[in-house]
């Protein structure tokens, strides 16, 4: 996940050295021109490679970050709050169907890709690998944490893959509504009781780190970024986006009167920047790698509901077959 220009320079440069050289200009032209390139075109192997890693890394994370959610259905305050989280979080699943669909154009079977996921080998976003204790926590995820993966959504939509632009713009159009729902939960708890408002304050006190690593390693650590900006498999890059997250959320957190964690937030009036603490990327490399509060829990419920689930797919392929259904 980490590296410098010269470890891209030798990743490109590996990656590309048995590509035909008109094939590969022909593409990078198309790119250039805003053309979109579909499943059956010529597309270099290390552009496939990194779709797969980005797409189904994103699948997972709708499939994970439903988790913490999901947990709180039962909790939510309410039977509408209950019916409406219930709904959140079975579009979230269903993202992650529409995902996992345009990762397999690329050749990489669901099966494959689930199986990586439960072994360790793909990764998902590091912010759900954090408790959510309270149902502020919730509340967070349904606003912030939805904000910032329709900041990256929207830009990526705009992309050069058409399968994944074309899935992104259904899940920006629902994630719309989820982002609704979670603005309204927040200003609920801002704006009531004391108590509320103090388990709100300590939500936020608690997501602010992960939230700032949710868009990813610093452009100038990110080894993944430049090459994907290249080809517009990304159109903004990180820091780009965790920037624009900070000019449209922090003021709308400060109208409710919580606060930011970070004495040293504040924009530059002179760049228009958001200067901020630099997030922990030792944090962000260790979650990453498997090794934060809920990495082993949350996988260990992937792992359960796959083993729970596999008669049910050995039924539908093989229907002639007579199967009996676990008691458990």
């Amino acid at each position: 996940m980490y590296g410098g220009g010269n470890v891209f320079e030798t990743m490109k440069a590996t990656a590309l050295a048995d590509e035909d050289p008109i094939l590969l200009a022909a593409f990078e032209a198309r790119i250039d021109r805003g053309e979109k390139i579909e499943p059956t075109d010529w597309m270099p192997q290390l552009y496939r490679k990194q779709l797969i890693r980005m797409i189904e890394q994103h699948a997972h994370s709708e499939i994970i970050g439903s988790l913490p959610e999901g947990t709180w259905i039962t909790r939510a305050p309410g039977f509408k709050r209950k019916l409406a989280l219930m709904a959140k979080v079975q579009d979230e699943v269903g993202h992650a169907q529409l995902l996992y669909s345009a990762a397999e154009t690329l050749g990489k079977p669901r099966e494959e890709m689930i199986t990586d996921l439960i072994n360790g080998k793909s990764k998902y976003s590091n912010i759900f690998n954090y408790p959510a204790f309270t149902w502020a926590d919730s509340c967070f995820i349904s606003w912030l944490v939805d904000a910032g993966a329709i900041v990256n959504q929207i830009a990526n939509s705009k992309g050069s893959y058409g399968p994944y632009c074309r899935a992104l713009e259904r899940i920006c159009a629902e994630e719309s509504f989820h982002l609704k729902y979670g603005h309204h939960c927040v200003i609920h708890l801002a704006t009531g009781t004391k108590t509320q408002r103090e388990m709100m304050q300590a939500a936020v006190n608690r997501w602010w780190a992960p939230m700032m690593h949710f868009f990813g390693p610093s452009d100038k650590i990110s080894v993944h970024s430049e090459i994907l900006m290249k080809w517009k498999v990304k159109m903004a890059s990180n820091d780009e986006c965790r920037q624009q997250f900070l000019d449209m959320y922090v003021p709308k957190i400060w109208e409710l009167g919580l606060t930011v964690p970070d004495e040293n937030l504040k924009k530059n009036t002179v760049t228009g920047e958001w200067e901020f603490t630099e997030p922990d990327w030792e944090e962000f490399k260790r979650v990453i790698n498997g090794d934060g509060p809920c990495n082993a829990e949350r996988i260990a419920v992937r792992r359960t509901a796959e083993e729970r689930g596999r008669w049910v797919r050995e039924a539908l392929l093989a229907p002639k077959a007579k199967y009996v259904a676990p008691l458990a």
